[in-house]
Formats: structure tokens, C-alpha cells, sequence
């Protein structure tokens, strides 16, 4: 959906969906310079709030690869430091109301494009990062808690599920 919504501003991209990304998830190239990032693009599907830890991660890949913009994408927020490393460092932020507004600024044509993408597949059931396979509904055996799990036996990646009643 993130890349789309780049694709919709102008950029060609390039994505990376699973696995040991170094921080990338979208490449971002000019139509003007072909083959040369101009950006690049994280993306957290989270439900607790992205910290500066992972700003400053991303900054240390742009720095590796010479580029100048990053932006951060996630369904959640940021934490107030990392709000102020980003500003300071060039890493644009997206938090789940600035990409709702990004849509929202979409014509009726784009957003129906959007739509489309955000319904292909399964997406009720989140991808695993590291398999890249869908993960599983399992309770914790102590309290019965939901969360979700790779379903790929070897792979041991968990993430917590969201609660219709916790805040965003």
C-alpha cells in the first residue's frame, strides 16, 4: 500500500517484502535519474509506537547508501524522540493519520487503485518478515492472549495481535 501511495506521487520503485532488508522496504527512483535511489522507505506494521532506535537505524542505511530522504511508515505512532531525531536527520514520518491524510488527498481514481491493493491477497492475517509466508492465530498457554505466529515450524517470529479495545 506504502509503495503504491509512492508510485501514485510520481516515483518508480522497488520493494523488498521479506527477509534481511537492512531497513529498506521501497526503494525510491526518480523517473528523471532511472537507476538511481533518490529514497528509501521503512515500513512497521505495529501496533506500540515506533521509537528512535529504529530512526536512527534507517538514518545509518541512508547514510551507507548515500541518500539524502528517507521517509518511515507505520499503521501506529512515534515516540517524541524520535519525532526529533527524524526532524534533524531528513527521515519524513507517516504515522497512521499522515497516511490516512495521504490518501484522503488521493482523487476518487487513486483511491479506488489503493483500495484494490489493500484487498488483494491476505491481508487480514499479517505476513511473516523473516519466511515471508502468512502467520497464524496462537493464545499464550498463561492467560489465553492472542498473538500472532510465523506457521512455518523452524521460524519462531511473533508479533503481538491487536486488541479491538487498545488504543492506536
Amino acid at each position: 500500500m506504502v509503495e503504491a501511495l509512492f508510485q501514485q506521487a510520481g516515483f518508480e520503485t522497488k520493494t523488498q517484502s521479506h527477509g534481511a532488508d537492512q531497513g529498506i522496504d521501497v526503494w525510491l527512483y526518480s523517473k528523471n535519474s532511472p537507476g538511481q535511489a533518490v529514497g528509501i522507505v521503512q515500513c512497521k506494521h505495529w501496533t506500540k509506537r515506533v521509537g528512535v532506535d529504529k530512526i536512527r537505524e534507517l538514518r545509518g542505511v541512508m547514510a551507507a547508501h548515500g541518500i539524502r530522504r528517507g521517509q518511515f511508515a507505520t499503521t501506529s505512532t512515534f515516540t517524541p524522540d524520535a519525532v526529533e531525531f527524524a526532524k534533524a536527520n531528513a527521515v519524513n514520518l507517516l504515522d497512521v493519520a499522515a497516511l490516512l491524510k495521504l490518501i484522503a488527498e488521493r482523487t476518487a481514481e487513486q483511491q479506488q487503485a489503493l483500495l484494490a491493493v489493500a484487498l488483494e491477497g491476505d491481508y487480514a492475517r499479517p505476513t511473516c518478515v523473516n519466511c515471508g509466508i502468512k502467520m497464524v492465530e496462537r493464545r499464550r498457554k498463561k492467560d489465553d492472549v492472542p498473538f500472532w505466529a510465523c506457521s512455518k515450524y523452524s521460524c519462531k517470529t511473533t508479533m503481538p495481535m491487536r486488541q479491538s479495545n487498545q488504543p492506536t
